[in-house]
């Protein structure tokens, strides 16, 4: 079983213009609408706002047939959650605990996924990276997928104890402004590692991993 000689990932300049548009649709300019709104306002306008600014952009973007992200889809069902429960306790924790306790469940699937030989990491690889079966099959692409699968995890656990405390100890205005750095962070530091790894391996087994040329294959969407 030999692995190829080379591997291509897409330039990270195509990544970063493709997922661009949906990070600030969908968590940057919801954050910013929810702490203007606190501010001036109060806790119940300012979940109302995140809420519909996110769906004035699915109605925009229905309305114009342009294209929908998931992220935009999964942050709007969550905010409706959130939104309601918020509301409906009149207990802004609630509105944050909410995608506290799921991080905490994502963290649990990536170690649970490692015992039951299913590594989640492998499913996401498969999204940015070409991987036929045989290279997916080898030992030592198995073991990357396996320990990487177990960094992730380790690092929603974290994640997830260091937004608790935040939560038990921070005001309102400065949990947001705090998990929205804490979060990218996490996960740059999480993907950033698990690169170098994943390279650090392929070169030791002599298969060269190398970017696409800048216009890569990604195509921004549509704003």
């Amino acid at each position: 079983m030999h692995l190829p000689s080379s591997l291509t990932l897409p330039h990270w300049r195509s990544v970063v213009r493709h997922a661009l548009p949906s990070l600030l649709e969908g968590k940057i300019i919801p954050s910013a609408v929810f702490l203007v709104l606190l501010q001036l306002t109060g806790t119940a306008l300012a979940v109302l706002g995140a809420l519909v600014w996110s769906l004035s952009v699915i109605a925009v973007r229905t309305s114009t047939g342009r294209t929908i992200s998931g992220l935009l889809v999964l942050t709007t069902t969550a905010l409706v959650a959130r939104t309601f429960a918020a509301i409906a306790t009149g207990s802004v924790v609630i509105y944050f605990i909410q995608p506290t306790v799921a991080t905490c469940l994502v963290g649990l699937a990536f170690l649970v996924s490692v015992p039951l030989r299913r590594p989640l990491v492998e499913r996401l690889a498969l999204d940015f990276v070409p991987l036929d079966a045989e290279t997916r099959a080898h030992p030592t692409v198995r073991r990357f997928f396996k320990h990487v699968s177990l960094w992730w995890g380790c690092t929603s656990m974290i994640n997830f104890a260091i937004t608790l405390w935040l939560l038990s100890t921070a005001s309102p205005t400065t949990f947001v402004l705090l998990k929205s750095f804490l979060g990218p962070v996490t996960t740059t530091v999480t993907l950033g590692v698990a690169f170098l790894w994943f390279r650090a391996l392929m070169a030791r087994s002599g298969t060269s991993v190398v970017f696409a040329p800048a216009a890569g294959r990604l195509v921004p969407l549509p704003v």
